[in-house]
């Protein structure tokens, strides 16, 4: 009877060896393609490409003065219209053009600058702003605007209302192509980066699409945009 028991006991103990051993091979086996899988690297893809705006908005400011209300008002007409004119002779359509309130400034009502009164006593601004899709013919027109000034009307530029912007709308349109080309040039780079470490590209862990800037190729040429994207990549690593 003990020595049967005895054989149990060993067979018992050779079973849950047996057990331990097959566990601890498995889980090593495991922890080995856990520790395969965790391996990886992370990578970025750059697309960049320049395109030409298609929308323009120019303000064309002018300003007027005259110590007589009913005056202002005429000159500030004559002046609109004169513009109206020069830049329908140079291929924009009144569609294209539009035209704001004039800004009348009374210098008398105002209560600084001392006591010495002013030429005028009103002055005003009046802006014709210039929506085109026309690119060319628009900023041929810019180059030309001073033959107005040769008539009398009185232009003002450099403030912030006055900036001319340059618009691309067709970001849609590209953004498919782009953030294809960001995401080869980033496999490129982890390709070269497993073939340096000796070891083999996997699938992707984790990817990002970074956001899509638009800028002005330089300052001399703000109707020429840049538009730049950047991918980001995450891929398994394996040897």
């Amino acid at each position: 009877m003990q020595q049967y028991s005895k054989a149990s006991a060993f067979i018992l103990g050779a079973f849950i060896f047996v057990g331990l051993a097959s566990l601890g091979y498995l889980l090593a086996g495991a922890a080995i393609e856990y520790k395969q899988y965790d391996r990886s690297v992370t990578v970025k893809g750059l697309s960049e490409r320049e395109f030409k705006a298609d929308i323009v908005i120019w303000p064309i400011q002018f300003t007027a003065a005259s110590n007589d209300l009913e005056s202002l008002y005429s000159a500030i007409e004559a002046n609109t219209s004169k513009i109206q004119q020069f830049l329908g002779k140079n291929g924009i359509s009144n569609e294209e053009i539009t035209f704001s309130s004039p800004s009348i400034t009374d210098k008398s009502a105002q209560q600084y600058g001392g006591n010495a009164k002013p030429e005028f006593r009103y002055t005003a601004m009046q802006t014709v702003t210039v929506y085109s899709k026309n690119i060319d013919a628009v900023i041929a027109v810019m180059g030309t605007l001073s033959a107005l000034g040769k008539q009398g009307i009185v232009f003002s530029g450099g403030n912030y209302q006055s900036q001319t912007e340059y618009l691309f709308t067709r970001l849609n349109e590209v953004k498919p192509e782009m953030i294809e080309e960001a995401t080869r040039k980033a496999r490129e780079v982890a390709t070269k980066f497993a073939l340096d470490s000796d070891s083999q590209l996997g699938k992707i862990k984790k990817a990002s699409q970074g956001q899509f800037s638009i800028s002005s190729r330089d300052k001399n040429n703000p109707h020429i945009k840049k538009l730049r994207v950047v991918s980001t990549v995450e891929y398994y690593l394996s040897d």
